[in-house]
């Protein structure tokens, strides 16, 4: 550990908002990956001169600053593998603005995605990436992913919603990238490059955001079937049938299992399940794409087929789907839900295969994996459920992971939909980028010259995740 200047920091950013204390670094050295690492100071600043102060600070000293929201990120990309200072940025959560007839709102980066939409609902339109941790994740940390959630495939994700932003780059600049407006022709597209860079590029103090309609008809439907591909040529047929659904997800039978055994919510006992939903204001427009959905998983073998316009009766069909991840982590009293190889994206066409080629891998490796997720914006999910405690399984996790990502790349997919890089996926990312790796890097250089914004992270993360930071689990050797 560096010998920090505590009092310096503390000058920048005020009394309260410096801790070093041992408990607050062991909380701060993890989030919702498998990794830990512990920072060397928590700052949590409350404005923007103070970050600006604290940038300027940190690049002079060539000390690491890694931006954490919530810390509800997979991937490990919060995770302080060099150390350095973890910038807390919950302390900035303010709403500046709502402009309802510009159709945009500006926000702070700590700002939870639940709360802005709560705001905005009296205005009668939202936020819409909302992914499934939008309880606790904060603004800044789904700019920082690209995240997006159910209704990426109708929406899109936070780069479709960024209309501009204000960042702090090393040295203390503040920068203003974007614009308010809806179009914006000339020039590099700034503000949409900082999104997804995973806090390497610059520290965001402010987003302007654009907004939608709250649907006045909203209805969700759901088809079994007894073979997970039947499912997945379903998701294509939907996909290309010229309609656009506004939530398509797919639940395998891990995780059917999963969520009937933590919820006895007795869902049949299939090899895969399928949310289909449509909204809009048109009532005859929602009922046009719901039958049709309702065709396509017939066509395909699809059995059960219900639907409801009904809030609570949407709730009772989607309640499986929405305690999906928590559900899976009571599988088994032995095995913990790891988050790995856990959100490529593939071609509509290769769902299917997918799918099984996730369980025939897992099967050789002898560990478990669902597949289900946003199947609609070709989104797989994937949790690997094993018993952390032997090494024999990381090894195994090891393999299966690198299998997984090379027949990804073999069909055209790609390494993370929305969960992002960070340290877990970054051999599989930079074997999938290999063409632009040092372009990134030259990018990254003009930005951060001294490379203190998250160092060791995405095209510059070792290559062996396992070895890579401590696990947050105990290993028996």
């Amino acid at each position: 550990m560096k010998n920090m200047d505590i009092p310096r920091l503390k000058q920048i950013v005020g009394e309260n908002n410096v801790k070093d204390d041992p408990a607050d670094l062991f909380i701060y050295g993890s989030d919702a990956s498998v990794h830990r690492a512990m920072p060397w100071v928590i700052v949590r600043p409350e404005k923007t001169s103070q970050v600006q102060g604290l940038m300027k600070f940190a690049d002079e000293e060539r000390i690491p600053v890694i931006t954490r929201g919530s810390g509800s990120g997979m991937c490990g990309q919060t995770v302080p593998s060099h150390g350095g200072i973890t910038l807390d940025m919950k302390g900035m959560n303010r709403i500046l603005e709502i402009n309802p007839p510009d159709v945009y709102c500006r926000v702070q980066p700590g700002v939870v995605d639940d709360d802005l939409n709560h705001a905005l609902k009296p205005h009668g339109v939202f936020y819409p990436p909302t992914p499934a941790s939008s309880r606790t994740a904060t603004i800044g940390g789904e700019i920082g992913n690209n995240a997006s959630g159910v209704r990426s495939v109708k929406y899109g994700a936070t780069r479709d919603s960024v209309l501009g932003l204000k960042i702090v780059l090393p040295g203390g600049k503040l920068m203003s990238f974007g614009t308010r407006t809806r179009v914006e022709a000339t020039g590099y597209q700034l503000h949409k490059l900082i999104v997804g860079s995973e806090g390497t590029l610059g520290v965001v103090v402010e987003a302007t955001l654009k907004f939608v309609p709250i649907p006045k008809f909203r209805c969700l439907g759901l088809a079994n079937f007894d073979r997970l591909e039947d499912a997945g040529h379903a998701v294509a047929d939907i996909m290309a049938g010229g309609i656009t659904p506004s939530m398509l997800e797919l639940v395998d039978n891990v995780a059917i299992k999963a969520v009937n055994k933590t919820m006895n919510l007795g869902l049949p006992d299939v090899d895969a399940v399928l949310l289909y939903e449509s909204d809009g204001m048109v009532k005859e427009a929602v009922d046009y794409e719901i039958n049709v959905m309702k065709q396509m998983c017939a066509k395909h073998n699809g059995t059960g087929l219900q639907s409801s316009y009904d809030a609570k009766e949407r709730a009772k069909i989607f309640m499986g789907r929405k305690k999906l991840f928590p559900a899976l982590s009571k599988f088994s009293e032995l095995h913990a839900s790891t988050s790995l190889a856990d959100d490529m994206a593939v071609p509509y066409s290769k769902m299917a295969e997918t799918a099984r080629k996730i369980h025939d891998v897992a099967k050789r490796h002898n560990i478990i994996m669902t597949a289900y997720g946003h199947c609609g914006s070709g989104c797989m999910h994937t949790k690997i459920l094993m018993e952390t405690s032997k090494q024999s399984q990381w090894n195994s996790a090891r393999k299966a992971v690198d299998e997984i990502y090379e027949y990804v790349r073999s069909i055209n997919g790609t390494t993370s939909a929305e969960h992002g890089i960070g340290i877990s996926k970054a051999s599989a990312f930079k074997a999938e980028k290999a063409d632009s790796l040092e372009l990134m890097r030259s990018i990254k250089r003009a930005f951060d010259p001294n490379n203190i914004l998250n160092p060791g992270k995405m095209m510059d993360a070792p290559d062996d995740w396992v070895t890579a930071t401590d696990l947050r689990y105990m290993v028996d050797a």
